[in-house]
């Protein structure tokens, strides 16, 4: 099979075009290039796109760089801002997942003859009753179903996840034994666009209005202290706020950005029953809506604990009381049958 493989210029990825490769395919490596800006951590450093073109040459694989620099401007870094700007917590590496890694580079793939795509993340693709199933990795660890939960079963039957099997510690282990460049290599922790001296402040300053305002008590509405910028406060933060009310805690619950105000209150009344779904942003794996009251397992980070849900039209409502979750973030759906299986996400709304 004809397979382009993305590198990120990590281990993972690095072991999957291995992987590929000593399974008899013809592989070739490509990398994009998404961001123009200065970068020191992520998969956008000049040094990470090294690390792909010398695996790729250890390999023997053809490798190429595609610029998509202008569109990830337009898709990912713009919404990233203008989402901070409205009082949201967006997920970057998700919008980037589904606009370009799973959008433009598989249109690409196509275009150029490729029967398949493949990364390294930790998940797993499966056919069951005919159908092409997104599931989680078999490192719980590491598990990426997460961040590829936007994809559709027309993606799915198009794309291969060479370490969704296998313990990062095998992936490490295989690169050791064929001497991977970048075997030992940490994991990518952050957003590849923020570089670590300016950081998410340093950026947001650069291109959009931070905003002073006043945290406010949500039961007696009294103005109970300040932040110096309301973009950086997610929904349920404790930390940073600058409050010590008799050791009282308090956890941010509302981002006026319009009225200058956090609100906050405590945790136990922070607890939330549903949250708001966006619903332009709802996708399903094989495109079957669920009915009202249909149970799903949701899971609301990237590593979060699941929990028990339902839907109610653009409404996801909890079996138990939880935790406030921001918007902006996604909420990535599993089959309450079947918890390995992804079904579907969607963007938390306001």
């Amino acid at each position: 099979m004809r397979i382009m493989v993305a590198m990120s210029g990590g281990v993972d990825s690095s072991v999957a075009a291995s992987l590929l490769l000593e399974e008899g395919h013809d592989v070739t490596g490509v990398t994009l290039k998404l961001w123009d800006g200065p970068s020191d951590t992520g998969c956008c450093s000049v040094a990470d796109v090294d690390d792909a073109r010398r695996v790729a040459s250890q390999l023997g694989i053809d490798y190429h760089v595609a610029n998509m620099s202008d569109e990830f401007t337009h898709r990912v870094v713009d919404p990233y801002v203008a989402s901070h700007g409205a009082g949201e917590t967006p997920n970057p590496c998700i919008e980037c997942n589904r606009f370009l890694k799973f959008g433009s580079l598989m249109t690409m793939m196509d275009r150029l003859g490729f029967e398949a795509l493949a990364t390294g993340h930790h998940a797993r693709v499966q056919r069951i009753n005919g159908r092409a199933e997104l599931l989680r990795g078999v490192d719980a660890a590491k598990d990426q179903s997460y961040v590829l939960s936007m994809l559709t079963s027309a993606q799915l039957e198009n794309l291969v996840l060479p370490v969704g099997e296998m313990t990062k510690d095998d992936v490490r282990a295989h690169g050791t034994a064929r001497a991977l460049r970048t075997s030992a290599k940490p994991d990518s922790q952050d957003v590849c666009f923020i570089s670590s001296g300016p950081g998410r402040r340093g950026f947001l300053e650069e291109r959009s209005q931070i905003t002073a305002g006043s945290i406010v008590d949500l039961q007696s509405g009294e103005t109970i202290g300040e932040v110096d910028a309301l973009e950086l406060i997610t929904l349920g933060q404790r930390q940073g706020l600058g409050l010590d009310d008799n050791g009282e805690k308090r956890v941010a619950v509302r981002v006026d950005i319009a009225q200058k105000r956090v609100e906050v209150t405590t945790p136990e009344r922070s607890m939330i029953k549903a949250l708001n779904l966006r619903e332009d942003s709802i996708t399903w794996v094989h495109q079957a809506l669920p009915r009202t009251g249909a149970p799903v397992i949701a899971q609301l980070r990237s590593h979060s604990a699941p929990v028990a849900a339902w839907f109610e039209e653009h409404r996801l409502v909890f079996a138990e009381p939880h935790h406030p979750v921001a918007p902006g973030q996604t909420a990535a759906f599993y089959d309450p049958d079947h918890p390995d299986v992804v079904i579907g996400s969607a963007i938390v709304a306001l």
